[in-house]
């Protein structure tokens, strides 16, 4: 998980302590983006587009009516404030003093987390294709990274206490990885909310993230877990690789919603081997998808891209390939 190039210092860079902290831990933040009523304005204002899919690039039959969590992905490439976001210069510079001057991110999604529902297992992403039914790698360092991974930015839409599931992290477990992304998961929507794992109900959208350990006898050290709990509009940054779950959501009305930005240098192919994406039992076509450049410039011409504020119709005329 190293880039070859220096980032250069910006308005919101980390600090050398902060950076050291970051790579120690795994994580760092949460930091301020929004005043709550500033983002629950925004969340107002946003519904109504995210119930618009026609622009949005994964409009197949497939991936809306079969994959909730599908449907969720990548919005900042149709929806304004979404694509302001994830170019947030709060966030971007944060971001580049991890991974260099030269950033796309890659994808984007909403995490809600209804009344009752289960937490999330614990889990780590590496190449992201624990969940992906073709096997293949999402996401491909150069071959002389460790491994890879991304960094995620998740944003608290509201409120994220330990009641209606915030998110947990065990510190210092990223530089490792306890998964073997190369299994088969097997999908099963009816599991959903029906499992229990360590006296806490858990689950991953249908499968069951355990299938994965390279050792079937081995369970996360949950004594170390740390809750994240953020008030409505903080932000937190940690890579994907580190040790990370969800608490199911104990309340009677509190639903909680969070909404990630992953972050990757350019030197990263995201889909090298696939023109469909099938997740979660759901399948649906790349054909409209394209990454966002929020710094730096692309020389190494891997992906496709898209300017920050792109709008719907910039996807028709993608550079890259």
């Amino acid at each position: 998980m190293t880039t070859s190039q220096t980032a250069p210092q910006r308005a919101f860079s980390l600090t050398d302590e902060e950076l050291e902290q970051f790579n120690r831990n795994g994580y760092l933040g949460p930091f301020d983006l929004y005043e709550p009523d500033e983002m629950a304005k925004n969340l107002r204002s946003i519904r109504v587009k995210l119930l618009n899919t026609e622009n949005q690039v994964y409009s197949d039959e497939k991936a809306v009516a079969g994959a909730t969590n599908l449907a969720s992905y990548d919005r900042h490439l149709d929806v304004d404030f979404l694509n302001a976001h994830i170019s947030r210069p709060e966030i971007v510079d944060r971001v580049v003093s991890i991974l260099g001057p030269d950033v796309l991110c890659w994808r984007s999604e909403f995490f809600p987390k209804y009344p009752g529902d289960e937490g999330t297992d614990w889990h780590q992403a590496d190449n992201f294709s624990h969940a992906d039914a073709s096997g293949h790698p999402q996401i491909v360092w150069p071959e002389d990274a460790d491994f890879g991974g991304a960094v995620t930015v998740w944003t608290a839409f509201t409120e994220a206490t330990e009641e209606n599931g915030c998110l947990q992290f065990i510190p210092g477990t990223h530089t490792s990885m306890n998964y073997d992304e190369s299994k088969v998961m097997e999908y099963e929507a009816t599991a959903i909310n029906g499992r229990e794992k360590s006296g806490t109900r858990r689950g991953f959208y249908g499968y069951d993230y355990r299938q994965l350990q390279k050792d079937p006898t081995w369970e996360p050290d949950e004594s170390s877990a740390v809750p994240m709990v953020m008030r409505q509009g903080q932000f937190i940054v940690f890579w994907s690789t580190l040790m990370h779950a969800s608490l199911p959501n104990r309340s009677q009305k509190s639903m909680r919603l969070g909404y990630t930005g992953r972050y990757v240098p350019n030197q990263v192919r995201v889909y090298p081997f696939s023109d469909t994406l099938r997740e979660y039992g759901g399948e649906t076509s790349l054909e409209r998808f394209a990454c966002v450049q929020v710094a730096g410039e692309d020389d190494y011409h891997h992906n496709k891209i898209v300017n920050p504020m792109a709008s719907a119709s910039a996807l028709h005329s993608v550079s890259g390939g």
